[in-house]
């Protein structure tokens, strides 16, 4: 089943809460996962902050191109850490 992300927003820095079709959600700390050259502008807060969620592909997306996997997202919040 591909997961398809509903709802995003802003908690703190760059957290955010995420609410899933299935009823899945939860809080994500981004902050460790952007490395590379696409998610770098990520660690400004103030463009963090400008991110959106793309109806087509079911994910959050940034005016740059960044975008993490809804895969991955659902992946770190429903398995314990």
């Amino acid at each position: 089943m591909f997961p398809l992300l509903t709802s995003a927003r802003h908690v703190k820095d760059h957290a955010l809460r995420l609410q899933f079709a299935d009823g899945a959600e939860g809080e994500i700390d981004l902050l460790p996962e952007l490395d590379g050259e696409i998610f770098l502008p990520l660690r400004e807060l103030d463009y963090f902050k400008r991110f959106r969620l793309d109806p087509e592909i079911h994910t959050i997306v940034w005016p740059n191109g960044a975008d993490f996997a809804p895969e991955f997202l659902y992946a770190k919040i429903t398995v314990p850490a």
